[in-house]
């Protein structure tokens, strides 16, 4: 079975929806992970791939069943 790669855009607006209250340390990379299609984009002089290493990094108070299949989604676009 293959899990069809959603973009890293619509994966952020469900991390925002699903994460009432983001971490301050995370804010900035959710916030940039909204303007990013794929890993191959990147956001001022960030590329994709360290914005959301960065983002995981900072998310560890993002727990549950829904927050580890996110970042699950997250870490299998290649970060």
């Amino acid at each position: 079975m293959t899990i069809e790669n959603r973009s890293i855009r619509a994966i952020a607006l469900d991390i925002k929806k699903e994460w009432v209250k983001v971490n301050y340390a995370a804010k900035p990379y959710l916030d940039a992970m909204l303007e990013l299609d794929s890993i191959n984009d990147k956001y001022g002089f960030d590329n994709a791939r360290s914005i959301i290493l960065y983002f995981l990094s900072n998310a560890s108070s993002f727990r549950g069943e829904r927050a580890k299949a996110l970042k699950a989604e997250l870490k299998a676009l290649g970060a």
